[in-house]
């Protein structure tokens, strides 16, 4: 990233489910480096998961032009549809999730550098 270009810092939450949090947290502590090079290629950058009870935060930026196509394409990559196959059932949305959504978007209120 230059310092000419845009940074839009995108948060959202779910809930995990107690009894996945091993298999989750296992999982996240060996990635798999094609879903890490999408990650990439779809403009995200210090992309970061938190935990706490029961509650995952996650935080990511986002470099590229066009982040509704740049998801679109991650969301279309077979290996990461087979590692969501393995991470999406140990989450559940929170009350508040629009229907159909799993991670709900948070809204930022306040950032500084």
């Amino acid at each position: 990233m230059t310092s000419g270009e845009a940074v839009e810092r995108h948060g959202s939450m779910v809930r995990l489910r107690a009894d996945h949090e091993a298999e989750y947290v296992r999982l996240h502590a060996e990635v798999w480096p094609e879903v890490l090079q999408q990650i990439r290629a779809s403009g995200i950058r210090n992309y970061t998961i938190f935990l706490r009870d029961g509650l995952l935060f996650s935080y990511y930026e986002y470099v590229g032009d066009d982040h509704a196509r740049d998801m679109a394409a991650m969301a279309a990559d077979p290996v990461t549809q087979d590692w969501w196959r393995l991470t999406d059932p140990c989450q559940q949305p929170v009350d508040t999730a629009e229907p159909g959504e799993l991670w709900a978007p948070l809204r930022q209120v306040f950032h500084a550098d």
